[in-house]
């Protein structure tokens, strides 16, 4: 049996290319067998190794008698410590690159012990998802301590979590969540099979699994809602909709959505009725001035002058007199260098950013009105653009913004009014024919659905409002 433990050994060795972080140490117990052990310094703790691991095998429970299985004493000497059985070369690796540490014997049996390093982030407020009244605690990059976050709130037994491993190189932890008797089981089942049919080599965001499960891929609208909030998660699973957490990302996906809901956010939730009720109609106001108000100053200036006053008209016409550029070229050039100047902002250090987006917004503009390259009335039409464009509570919402933005300017350069309204059409159709996860996506508008208008364009005081799922949104 002594001949087999080299080469067990070596196997191992093999398997991750003699990595240097890789310890083995073997030793005898009792002068009676050998017992080797495995694991990987980098990712393991060492504190747990020698309180767990050393001691276990240094100062057995009981001592190992003749007749006795050496198995046996095995799991006896780990009795306190997180173990499971493996066996073969490739679980062991597994096992390795997960942070456990093997114990093996010289006939191949071996046990895995948790001794996994835990090296999270502290849980902070989200920096894009902030509020002014409500939880400020954040999802962070460890999966568990993310559904502990959850059930931290939601202390129910219908919550259901299933651990899936997706990527067959990172292994990636993926936790699947639902609510029992809530959630459709329909849907419950169409998010399994979509999970389980996802084939790559790696998952390292939320957003890798998006694009697999999603049913739509040519469109710019976002099909899943992307949170760092575990209140908001928690509100979308006692809606009946299910939620995908990731290992290694604080964004966390639920599903299916909604076009309208993309305008509410957890906070309307905390506020009156009212109040949150003029809120929401805000963001669609903003969702409406920064789709069509750099298009319907293209069609107004380009081709539709007699729809001025004319005051208006003369004072458009006297700024416009030394730019060199037609409206719509204006327009473009101008909404280019904004979206250059935003995201130079995000990737820039905090403070560089601050004065970029400064000297950009400011300075930049005002040489280049007083230049002639572009008019004072087209400055303030991309300002109020911008300003809508960041009114957006979703991230991956406001991007689906600004990409619609170029379309209907687009249109509205080379047609006016008439190409704004053709892309009115196919914009409609396309919200129309839309679906997340087989769920109508302009629901409950399309297909019309009456009873779920009280959380849609309005939210009703909370004693009249029957909490609504995923189901009865279509």
């Amino acid at each position: 049996m002594d001949q087999h433990l080299p080469s067990f050994s070596a196997i191992i060795r093999g398997r991750l290319n003699d990595s240097p972080d890789l310890v083995i140490k073997t030793y005898t117990v009792q002068d009676q067998i050998e017992v080797t052990c495995m694991y990987l310094n980098t990712i393991t703790d060492q504190k747990q190794i020698d309180k767990l691991v050393i001691s276990g095998i240094l100062t057995p429970y009981f001592p190992l008698m003749v007749d006795q299985d050496p198995f046996h004493w095995l799991l006896a000497a780990f009795k306190q410590a997180d173990i499971k059985e493996v066996s073969g070369a490739d679980t062991c690796v597994k096992e390795l690159l997960k942070g456990q540490c093997i114990v093996a014997l010289p006939g191949g049996q071996a046990v895995s012990i948790s001794v996994c390093k835990q090296e999270i982030r502290s849980i902070t407020e989200p920096e894009t998802e902030s509020v002014v009244r409500g939880p400020r605690e954040g999802f962070v990059e460890d999966c568990w301590r993310n559904v502990s976050l959850i059930r931290k709130r939601l202390k129910s037994d219908k919550l259901v979590i299933e651990e899936m491993l997706i990527g067959t190189e990172t292994n990636t932890t993926i936790c699947f969540l639902y609510m029992s008797g809530i959630a459709d089981p329909a849907l419950i089942e169409e998010f399994r099979r979509r999970l389980m049919a996802i084939r790559t080599d790696s998952i390292l965001e939320s957003s890798y699994v998006e694009e697999f499960i999603q049913d739509k891929t040519l469109t710019p609208f976002p099909q899943f809602m992307s949170s760092e909030r575990p209140d908001a998660i928690v509100a979308r699973l006692l809606e009946g909709q299910a939620a995908i957490i990731t290992d290694g990302t604080p964004n966390v996906l639920a599903g299916p959505i909604t076009f309208f809901q993309s305008f509410s956010t957890s906070e309307d939730y905390y506020q009156r009725a009212d109040i949150a009720t003029l809120l929401r109609w805000l963001r669609m106001l903003a969702f409406v001035i920064s789709v069509f108000t750099p298009a319907l100053f293209i069609s107004l200036a380009s081709y539709h002058q007699e729809m001025l006053p004319s005051s208006m008209l003369a004072n458009l016409s006297s700024q416009r007199e030394g730019v060199p550029f037609p409206g719509v070229v204006e327009a473009f050039g101008m909404m280019v260098i904004f979206e250059v100047l935003r995201e130079a902002g995000l990737r820039m250090p905090r403070i560089s950013g601050q004065a970029i987006s400064i000297v950009g917004a400011l300075v930049l503009g005002q040489a280049a009105v007083e230049a002639g390259i572009v008019s004072a009335a087209m400055v303030i039409v991309v300002s109020l653009t911008a300003i809508a464009n960041f009114v957006a509570p979703n991230y991956g919402f406001g991007i689906a913004q600004r990409l619609i933005q170029f379309v209907f300017m687009f249109l509205a350069g080379i047609l006016g009014f008439f190409g704004i309204m053709c892309g009115v059409f196919v914009l409609l159709i396309h919200l129309v024919s839309l679906r997340s996860m087989d769920v109508p996506y302009f629901s409950p508008v399309a297909p019309l659905k009456l009873s779920n208008w009280k959380d849609t364009f309005i939210r009703i005081n909370r004693p009249l409002m029957k909490r609504h799922r995923s189901k009865g949104n279509g």
